[in-house]
């Protein structure tokens, strides 16, 4: 088989209820296009059935595969899945499908040429967001507020789970990545700043789905300090 032109990388942990429509309307989905592709779970050490269904998934469709890790978090499983990945786009799609994989289009080239990393945002011109309760919206606010100041500035939304990168731009961040949770978007990004590689922000459909693993409280206040350690981490690059 040909090297990828796409890998969705799709990070997962105790998505059994989900995990099968969301292989299904990816699959679907990337069949209609032209160019070769490959679907890479990354699975975090669920303690239900996610990766025995995903490895099913797998079996009747050699372009899925399914890859088990121990439970460490999101940025975990996204760091393992990205660095497994073999295309020259890598897409990192949440589990939900809270922006349906259609909307890859926007982030690819030529809609946007010569980006080590598209962000796919939910601030950015044309994006629309659909049933988030006005307290998440808040909260994801003051998060990005924190954001701009601490870490990255000029991006307007920099957690959403739908995000493409280069190849190159991929082994060099994911190799660097240290941040195991939730926050490891904000550590790439960072690098990314300091590195001098290319950033674009795309708007993109979101729907809130009100199974997500992110707790409000807790995580915005463990990602807060999160922020903070990233700064003294890389501090060489200050």
């Amino acid at each position: 088989m040909p090297q990828p032109y796409l890998s969705v990388v799709i990070p997962a942990f105790n998505e059994e209820s989900r995990i099968s429509d969301t292989l299904s309307q990816v699959v679907e989905f990337l069949k209609s296009k032209d160019y070769a592709w490959e679907v890479l779970v990354a699975d975090d050490g669920s303690q239900d059935h996610t990766a025995q269904i995903a490895e099913q998934v797998a079996e009747d469709q050699a372009n899925v595969r399914i890859l088990r890790l121990p439970h460490r978090g999101k940025g975990w499983a996204v760091k393992n899945g990205m660095l497994a990945a073999l295309g020259e786009y890598r897409l990192l799609c949440d589990a939900d499908l809270s922006v349906p994989i259609a909307q890859v289009e926007r982030l690819l080239p030529p809609l946007v040429p010569g980006s080590d990393i598209v962000l796919g945002s939910r601030e950015a011109p044309g994006a629309a967001r659909f049933g988030e309760p006005a307290r998440r919206h808040l909260m994801g606010r003051v998060f990005n507020f924190l954001v701009s100041r601490l870490a990255v500035s000029g991006l307007a939304d920099t957690q959403c789970g739908f995000k493409c990168f280069r190849a190159e731009a991929a082994q060099e961040l994911f190799n660097k990545q240290t941040m195991d949770g939730f926050s490891f978007d904000v550590e790439l990004l960072y690098l990314a700043h300091k590195q001098g590689l290319s950033l674009a922000e795309v708007g993109v459909d979101w729907y809130y789905r009100p199974q997500s693993k992110v707790h409000p409280v807790r995580d915005s206040l463990t990602m807060t300090l999160d922020l903070l350690k990233i700064r003294w981490r890389h501090r060489h690059l200050e």
